[in-house]
């Protein structure tokens, strides 16, 4: 009787060349994406539900740079790290579609703020850029 080999695997092979990367086009390319929706939604929401929607969109917009500049906040800052990542905006639209909170300007904000956040990565900036 002869024993068979098991199937070759290259995760368990020293030699095996790293696994490749899809390619460095295809983050910003969805980042990209991402603005653009993002980006469309809260100009729909903020021409949908009047002009406090729209400040407050525009306020969020202007956030994670108004925090780098005015607030002396830059790299390596805590307040740096919040206002550049997508999960507290995130939270924010998440909670204000799941929740009985009826204030538009609420969501809007978050839209927009992860549309800067998207374009900022898309442009190769901000934090945890691509």
């Amino acid at each position: 009787m002869t024993a068979e080999l098991p199937a070759y695997d290259p995760a368990y092979d020293d030699e095996a060349p790293p696994p490749q990367d899809e390619g460095p086009w295809l983050r910003p390319i969805a980042w990209w994406v991402a603005t653009v929706f993002l980006g469309g939604f809260a100009i729909f929401e903020g021409v949908t539900n009047g002009v406090l929607t729209i400040i407050a969109a525009l306020l969020f917009f202007a956030l994670p740079d108004a925090a780098t500049r005015f607030g002396g906040v830059g790299p390596g800052h805590r307040w740096y790290g919040a206002v550049h990542r997508v999960w507290i905006p995130l939270v924010i639209v998440i909670g204000y579609s799941l929740g009985p909170i009826v204030f538009p300007p609420i969501f809007t904000a978050g839209l927009a703020w992860l549309a800067r956040i998207a374009l900022d990565r898309a442009l190769g900036r901000g934090y945890g850029a691509a």
